[in-house]
This record gives structure tokens, sequence and C-alpha cells, in this order.
């Protein structure tokens, strides 16, 4: 929630120095024009004038408001992170290593339980498919879930676009797998060919929400009753 971070931080004091910006280029042996240069050398205002600013949603704020819905629901609900950063297929068999846990020992929530994540995933793209973070979150969840009964995981971006797709997210549960083996259509290979729309628009686990107007990181969510 850095003020100068978001959205590049156009009204906020710039807490780097020129000096940070000259290091980077001399690192990398960056060529650029003279007059780049010597802008970049000039220090940037570290205070401007008449400029009140307030953050008025965040990841934490959504992680929070989460955390009341499903405690509507009466669903024991914990807030694991909300600064996941790592690849997206590595957190999805992570979630599922935790409804797994949770499905057969009841810990390290006792059922019915809500683990909330927020942060953002990376996806490693080597295939020609579609698809985005959250899909591929979602589908790679769904290998370790297969044939879980009363759990669901979903990911979704808060802006409503994940990836170059017409989709927020997706959700899977434990019949995902089921599903896609009817249709003949191999998870493996689908995720080798980043092509998790495809794959989880044949399951019914796309989640379409439309832009939303605000764009705080992703909410993943892990139901197990």
């Amino acid at each position: 929630d850095r003020l100068d971070t978001i959205a590049s931080g156009p009204a906020c004091p710039d807490s780097t120095t020129s000096g940070d910006a000259m290091r980077i280029i001399q690192k990398y042996d960056i060529e650029l024009p003279s007059r780049v240069l010597h802008a970049l050398k000039k220090e940037t205002p570290k205070a401007l004038e008449n400029v009140e600013t307030k953050i008025i949603g965040s990841i934490s704020i959504a992680c929070e408001a989460a955390v009341k819905a499903a405690e509507k629901l009466r669903y024991n609900s914990v807030i694991l992170t909300s600064t996941l950063d790592c690849e997206a297929r590595e957190a999805g068999a992570f979630l599922s290593a935790i409804a797994r846990e949770i499905t057969s020992r009841n810990q390290p929530a006792k059922r019915p339980c809500a683990i909330i994540l927020g942060g953002e995933t990376i996806v490693k793209v080597k295939g020609r498919g579609l698809g985005g973070r959250n899909q591929e979150l979602t589908l790679s969840a769904a290998r370790g879930i297969d044939g879980l009964d009363n759990v669901v995981i979903a990911s979704v971006a808060t802006d409503g676009t994940d990836g170059p797709t017409d989709a927020a997210g997706g959700i899977v549960n434990g019949e995902t797998l089921m599903r896609l083996r009817e249709k003949n259509i191999d998870v493996e290979e689908a995720l080798n060919n980043n092509d998790s729309y495809h794959a989880l628009e044949a399951a019914g686990g796309l989640l379409k929400t439309g832009p939303t107007g605000t764009n705080v990181n992703d909410l993943i969510i892990l139901l197990c009753k």
C-alpha cells in the first residue's frame, strides 16, 4: 500500500532518487538519448502542495470484506496472506494441499472454513493457449482436490480481467477433473499449453464479472464444508 507505487503514484512524493535510476542504467549498461539522461539526473520533487491522498481500496480491505461475507455464511475464516507472490501453478498446488489437510485432519482450520488469500501470481508462458494467472491457478488446484467432496477453490482478478481473456478467473471443485475426463481433455496438456481458459470453459469453471471499476490484485478463496 505504498502510495508512490499505486498506479505509479502520480500525485505522491517519490521515495526514490535520480541516483537510484542512474545506478540501474549503469548496472544494465542501458543506452539512452542524452536528453533522457539529462532529465533523469534532475532530482524529482519530494513534496507536493495542496495534495491529500487516502487509500480507499486495497487487497487487504478486499480480504477483510471476504472474511465478513464468509462469516455471515458461518464459515470459520482465516486470511492466510494478502501478499501472495509466486508461480500460479505452485499456488494452486499449495492450496489443494491445504484443502486435503483440512478435509482429513481439520487443520489449519476446522470445517466449515474459508481460507482467504490476496496478492498476484505469475505464469511461465510456454504454450500457445489462452488463459490467465487466476485460471491457471485454479486449474492447477483442481488436480489436487480431484474427488474431494465439499471443497471449492476460486481465484479472481479484482478488475474483472484475467490475462487476455473475458474471464475474471476460475472456480473448481472435486468434480472438475471428472468433467474434463468426460470431454477427453487432459489437464496436464492444458496446463503445459497454458490453455486454462478452454479447459475451465469445458468444465463450467470460468468466472466472468466484466469490468469492476477497481484493481487491487487478485482474491483467492478456498471453501471447505
